[in-house]
């Protein structure tokens, strides 16, 4: 709870609340930022808007050295194939990428922590039938979440 407290207070800060939204669940850390904060439609190129919220994050995860981080990529249902960019699949992996490097090399979180995950358009958060619909589906999802080793010993103490 303190790191969702320090999360949204620190994220939301000059940003409209609906463009960045925090949940937690149990021992597990979900920030969902639209795509218009951080892309331009159908692009893998972080905006410069994006960098003052990845600065953010990074401080917020950096204050969590036993965490790791996994940044997934998620897309609406509307096909793109273009020459760099084959489909969905790819477009969602290639954003959830070009967050971690932004992560790893602009803002020094340890690249052994963090996991790059493309969704594509099967993970909707709404039908994909509506412009409205649509835009809450194109989402990049940072999920903040105990080492492996740390959930077992977890789930370990809690069945003694």
């Amino acid at each position: 709870l303190a790191i969702k407290y320090h999360l949204t207070r620190n994220l939301t800060d000059g940003i409209q609340d609906k463009d960045i939204e925090v949940n937690v669940e149990k021992t597990v850390v979900f920030i969902s930022i639209s795509d218009k904060l951080l892309f331009k439609s159908g692009s893998y190129n972080v905006t410069e808007n994006a960098y003052t919220v990845l600065d953010k994050i990074a401080k917020v995860i950096k204050d969590q050295p036993k965490m790791e981080v996994m940044i997934e990529g998620h897309t609406d249902a509307t096909p793109i194939k273009n020459d760099i960019i084959q489909d969905n699949w790819d477009l969602s992996t290639k954003r959830a990428t070009s967050i971690t490097r932004i992560l790893q090399s602009k803002f020094a979180v340890a690249p052994s922590r963090l996991i790059a995950a493309g969704r594509s358009s099967y993970v909707p958060l709404a039908p994909n039938d509506t412009p409205a619909n649509k835009s809450k589906n194109r989402r990049t999802k940072i999920i903040i979440l105990p080492k492996i080793g740390q959930f077992f010993e977890m789930l370990e103490t809690k069945a003694e």
